[in-house]
């Protein structure tokens, strides 16, 4: 009997092997691509673009309302910044190309905190999606800068006083009629459960605008979406405060010095994406990624 259970056993398991394979090539799971994560050998980038005060906001709720990543949800008010500039293959991405990642240094660090205010997130990024651009330290992150140069965030995204509600639809289309050349099938949203998180466009390698159908598919599917407002300083806050309450057609003495002493800082409008955005619905966005 146990000459027989060992002859029939080897089939059985090739046989279920080979079921299993199927069922994945049927499901549609991409194989592993043939490149294995070799640097600088991949089809086009991702920029993500992540909404500021949605990563404060969540990150405050778990954490007792308290202020805990100070470079990103302190004073400044940021508004989109750059969540990463990501290597993608057509079905899956690379990651983690070199082991242990090149030195990255701080003066690099420091100098990239306009765009991606987290010390902690541009190191990851480097080490997780930057070690696959092909690119030393100090040129990839030339590279964020420049793929973030050539997004122009919508107008009416960068200055938010007030919470706004959207539609993953209206936020495409904001950012297709901002920027010539780009399509509805290069760009995806990202959400929560209830809050916008990202903006992801797909770019080829030299940067420009390119249609990507696996990022574009995965796309948040939520009827409307919650952008909080940009946090605003207390300078800024206290001398909104004073305007609102000074008679009309005066303003309150200093009211114009305490205005324009608020402390200096990247503007909305200037500020990229940052923060490793929270893990997003696995039903109505882009699974999450660091």
């Amino acid at each position: 009997m146990s000459r027989v259970l060992s002859a029939i056993w080897p089939r059985a398991a090739l046989s279920a092997a080979v079921v299993f394979v199927l069922a994945l090539t049927v499901s549609g799971v991409p194989a592993q691509d043939a490149r294995q994560n070799e640097p600088g050998k991949f089809d086009f980038y991702v920029l993500t673009l992540s909404w500021s005060p949605s990563y404060c906001e969540v990150s405050a709720a778990r954490n007792g309302g308290r202020v805990t990543q100070r470079e990103q949800c302190g004073e400044r008010p940021f508004a989109f910044v750059v969540h990463g500039l990501w290597p993608q293959y057509e079905r899956g991405f690379p990651e983690y190309c070199q082991r242990p990642a090149p030195k990255l240094d701080r003066g690099i660090v420091s100098s990239m905190l306009d765009l991606m205010p987290s010390t902690r997130l541009i190191f990851r990024q480097w080490s997780r999606h930057g070690t696959c651009s092909g690119f030393a330290p100090r040129a990839y992150f030339d590279e964020v800068r420049k793929a973030r140069a050539a997004v122009k965030v919508p107008e009416q995204f960068l200055d938010l006083h007030d919470p706004l509600t959207v539609t993953p639809d209206e936020v495409e289309e904001a950012f297709v009629k901002a920027n010539p050349g780009l399509s509805r099938a290069a760009i995806a949203v990202g959400c929560d459960s209830r809050r916008l998180h990202e903006v992801r466009i797909c770019m080829t390698k030299d940067l420009q605008f390119q249609d990507c159908a696996e990022v574009n598919r995965r796309t948040c599917r939520r009827d409307k979406l919650v952008m909080p407002p940009v946090r605003r300083s207390q300078a800024s806050a206290a001398s909104a405060t004073a305007e609102s309450a000074a008679p009309a057609g005066g303003s309150p003495t200093g009211g114009a010095a305490a205005a324009s002493g608020a402390p200096a800082g990247p503007s909305p409008a200037t500020a990229t994406p940052a923060g490793a955005s929270p893990a997003t619905s696995p039903v109505t966005a882009t699974p999450a990624r660091e």
